[in-house]
């Protein structure tokens, strides 16, 4: 009896010729366009802006450039909210789910291989029959024109947008965090300012009520000073409501409940901004939008609907699968590994698409469509990118000549204010000098107080648009294990 050791080789050679033909042709180039960057549109250098030295051509370390204005609380509110931050915690799963994603993708490529064991119990004639089985049973699709390479493609660039969604979740947290703390602080030092200009202005209403008294004014003058004393006084719980939410949303921020760090954001110290430091290093333009992580994540979605385009088009093109099994029946249990008759198979299909009206090839326009608005969103991407930075230059040039100006004129003010006084207990002017250089007091010390927080805000929204916060080299890292 012939076995199937006798069968003749050029016979065996002859069935897998169109497997290995199939094989080949799933290594034939990819249908659909191949990505390409597009092409920068980012100037060779900023506008010049007016801030004398400050800015500095070398590159700047941007991964923590917090610790650079020098507040250690602050330094240690973004630590936290780095490890805390609910927002963070869910890119960082967003980025485990992408990760997935591009597996699963991945292992479209390669057969699937299956076990199998059966025990079948049949009678007939009466005398009843038990049959044992177990083997392997294998299936695969050739990728013989680039459908699943395109879609692995895809998972790629979509892992890679959600990394940079990640990173840019970083950097929008970190700014946030510097943006809250600052205004918290701004607020402690508005209200300090109010509370010392009512202790002042309380001091005049007693010197007026004394003069009244002695008959050298009227009690008009009493009356208008107990007014301005009371508005002063009216503007302490609004200041205190901002101070109040500001302190809040840093709670939040860094994944705490609301009224969590007052003990330590009302420490001694209080009111006092962080300091700036002397220089800041800028970026070019190009250097710039590299670091942007925003700017990454809309070029890898680009990436991503490109890939897709090639994906859509190649379901319109036929599609070959593979499946095969081998086995062993056998009727004993005890004889299935030793004697049992070896079954196998292999099969092959060809399907593809003859009439569908249409619908392959109008989801090739929609990925299309999908594409073109995507390059459109990057576009945006980079020119908010390159205003951001351009903003940002101005308006530290801008708040840096208002601070010096309203710092001048508070000293003046102070003088002032401090001279009326003076004069006026000893009778030599009018009430009405005194009110207008106590309300100008206030005015120019609250301006300047904002001044001064607003140069400090307008440095950390340039670093924001530089995207810094995180570092290229996953030297700094954050949750999920992503730089």
């Amino acid at each position: 009896m012939a076995s199937l050791s006798s069968t003749p080789r050029p016979f065996r050679a002859k069935r897998l010729l169109p497997v290995l033909l199939i094989a080949a042709l799933a290594g034939c180039a990819s249908i659909g366009p191949d990505y390409r960057a597009p092409a920068s549109v980012a100037p060779a250098a900023w506008q010049a802006v007016p801030l004398d030295g400050m800015l500095t051509g070398s590159p700047a370390n941007l991964s923590r450039w917090w610790e650079q204005l020098s507040d250690p609380l602050l330094s240690s509110l973004i630590d936290d909210a780095l490890l805390a931050n609910p927002d963070l915690k869910s890119a960082a799963a967003a980025l485990r789910g992408a990760r997935a994603s591009r597996d699963l993708a991945s292992a479209n490529r390669f057969p699937a291989v299956n076990a199998s064991s059966g025990v079948t119990r049949s009678t007939s004639l009466g005398a009843a029959r038990t049959l044992y089985q177990a083997g392997f049973d294998a299936s695969w699709e050739p990728d013989v024109f680039g459908g699943t390479r395109r879609a692995l493609e895809a998972a790629d660039a979509d892992l890679e947008a959600s990394l940079a969604d990640l990173r840019s979740t970083r950097v929008s947290l970190v700014a946030e965090v510097a943006l809250n703390y600052v205004e918290l602080r701004a607020f402690q030092a508005r209200l300090a300012i109010a509370r010392n200009n009512l202790g002042s202005q309380s001091e005049t209403l007693q010197i007026t009520d004394w003069r009244a008294q002695a008959g050298l004014v009227s009690a008009l003058d009493v009356e208008q000073a107990r007014s301005n004393r009371d508005t002063t006084r009216a503007q302490v719980p609004a200041l205190d409501t901002g101070r109040a939410g500001a302190e809040h949303r840093l709670a939040i921020l860094v994944g705490k409940t609301p009224g969590s760090l007052h003990a330590r954001l009302d420490a001694p110290g209080a009111g006092r901004l962080p300091a700036l430091p002397a220089s800041v290093a800028l970026r070019i333009p190009a250097e710039a939008l590299r670091q942007r992580p925003d700017v990454q994540a809309a070029e890898r979605r680009l990436a991503a609907e490109t890939a897709r385009v090639g994906q859509a088009e190649a379901a319109r093109y036929p599609s070959f699968s593979l499946s095969g099994s081998i086995g062993l029946e056998a009727l004993g249990l005890s004889t299935l590994t030793g004697g049992g008759q070896v079954a196998r198979s292999l099969a092959g299909a060809v399907s593809g698409p003859v009439f569908d009206a249409g619908r392959l090839r109008a989801r090739v326009e929609a990925q299309d469509a999908l594409r073109e608005q995507t390059l459109a969103a990057y576009d945006k991407a980079v020119l908010t990118a390159l205003e951001e930075v351009q903003n940002a230059l101005v308006a530290l040039a801008n708040s840096r000549e208002r601070q010096q100006a309203l710092s001048s004129a508070a000293d003046a003010a102070r003088n002032a204010a401090l001279l009326a006084r003076h004069r006026y207990s000893s009778g030599l002017i009018d009430f009405q000098t005194v009110l207008s250089t106590e309300r100008s007091l206030l005015t120019i010390e609250d301006s300047l107080a904002s001044a001064e927080a607003e140069r400090v805000t307008a440095l950390i929204q340039l670093y924001k648009a530089l995207g810094g916060g995180w570092s290229p080299d996953g030297t700094t890292q954050s949750t999920g294990k992503a730089s």
